[in-house]
């Protein structure tokens, strides 16, 4: 009889666990924004200072983190003609030395500089805000604040 009731009462825990891990992915999948139209990014492409790419070989990436995107950025904006692995909690940072992993992010991140909240994607937009130079920064981080997880990233300056 115990055994059953072990049995009975770790099944319900592991239907618990796996829903709500289930659930923390796929919501932000429901509830994110719809992607911008292709024409408006390749607008946006024609103004841009820098062209990069975010890679799926990038020593941080796996199946739940990663980017596979042309990026471009200009004075006002960064956008993103690829996709970046679904999550919770998505920011852009900017930082003055390339990172790909968690640890290399975590060193620097005190003086990277937030641009946004990433909350689509595929095929975004992000708006800069007027107090920061991309000129000063050479690399695009994406990464997600909830779980400290480095999703992705892409040198856009020598």
């Amino acid at each position: 009889m115990k055994k059953k009731i072990i049995l009975f009462i770790s099944s319900y825990a592991i239907v618990f666990v796996l829903g709500f891990g289930l659930g923390i992915y796929i919501l932000p999948i429901l509830t994110a924004p719809k992607s911008v139209d292709i024409d408006r990014i390749i607008k946006f492409e024609e103004n841009a200072l820098y062209k990069t790419s975010f890679v799926k070989d990038l020593k941080g990436s796996d199946l739940f983190h990663w980017g596979e995107a042309d990026v471009s950025v200009s004075k006002n904006e960064i956008t993103v003609n690829g996709s970046i692995a679904p999550g919770p909690d998505y920011k852009l940072y900017l930082t003055k030395e390339f990172v790909e992993e968690e640890e290399e992010f975590l060193s620097i991140k005190d003086n990277s500089r937030y641009v946004a909240e990433v909350k689509t994607f595929k095929n975004f937009v992000i708006t800069i805000s007027e107090d920061i130079d991309i000129n000063d920064y050479n690399t695009i981080v994406i990464w997600c604040e909830s779980f400290n997880e480095f999703i992705t990233a892409a040198k856009y300056k020598l």
